[in-house]
């Protein structure tokens, strides 16, 4: 399989337990960009705290699980949410202590702290959400630690909504068109580049689908086990370099033996 485009899921799979890449993975990133395979991040994170990543370089990126796709600096595909504020009061109206969480226009609105989740994140405080007014979200949060409680919230969705578990903490909700494998269709054929010449790496539930619909799904060592059937193969987890160290050995070194190998045959003649 000639890869041309690597896509990553970044938290539990790219990053370290600290947040952070290592200086092999950051080169890595390079030299796969270098050989000209178009890298990826794919991510239920906004772009605001994606950027935040010191020295990671990108060449598109796929937000808040698929709501918002990047090709460069431009926007090209958004599937978001229609009255965001008529669903969170219908939820606080049988729920008043339930923690929700807005994103819309790359800020976060909650009414409940969310550092208690995501210690250090940026968001503004309200107390109904009158903020959005007239506006279309991204995503929703809201506050469930299991998947028996994430169901009970399904019953104050519109068919056109979803609903996933993520870090056993929250439950996303968001257009039944954002999804991570959506925003990597929409790149593919940009690029020109098939989904046979595509590999993921991922984590998470929110990463089945991207894994099982590229040509090569990549788990994580210690993702779940439904994450892990669902890939062709798996790699070391962050703090291990996992997905840098198998772009080198799937993707660089076969550049570069190409190369050297097309390089000796023109010597040749």
């Amino acid at each position: 399989m000639d890869i041309r485009m690597a896509v990553t899921d970044l938290d539990g799979t790219l990053l370290r337990g600290d947040k952070s890449l290592s200086t092999y993975t950051l080169r890595m990133i390079e030299r796969v960009r270098a050989y000209g395979i178009l890298f990826v991040v794919a991510t239920a994170r906004p772009i605001r705290t994606v950027k935040s990543i010191s020295a990671l370089r990108f060449d598109a990126g796929i937000f808040h699980n698929g709501a918002v796709v990047y090709d460069g600096a431009a926007c090209v595909g958004k599937a978001g949410i229609e009255n965001p504020r008529e669903i969170a009061l219908r939820i606080l109206r049988d729920r008043p202590d339930c923690g929700i969480g807005i994103e819309a226009e790359d800020v976060l609105y909650e009414n409940f702290d969310a550092g208690s989740i995501w210690p250090g994140l940026s968001y503004t405080y309200t107390r109904d959400f009158s903020e959005l007014s007239g506006k279309t979200a991204d995503k929703i949060l809201v506050r469930a630690g299991s998947a028996a409680e994430l169901e009970s919230f399904r019953a104050y969705l519109p068919e056109n909504l979803y609903i996933q578990l993520s870090e056993n903490a929250v439950g996303m909700v968001m257009n039944r068109a954002a999804t991570k494998l959506n925003g990597i269709r929409c790149l593919a054929a940009r690029h020109g580049i098939a989904m046979e010449e595509i590999v993921a790496f991922g984590d998470d539930l929110n990463d089945v689908e991207m894994l099982r619909g590229c040509g090569c799904g990549v788990a994580v060592v210690n993702a779940p086990p439904q994450v892990k059937e669902a890939a062709n193969t798996v790699c070391a987890e962050g703090d291990a370099d996992g997905v840098a160290r198998w772009l080198e050995k799937n993707c660089v070194r076969v550049k570069a033996g190409r190369l050297a190998g097309g390089l000796a045959a023109r010597r040749a003649e």
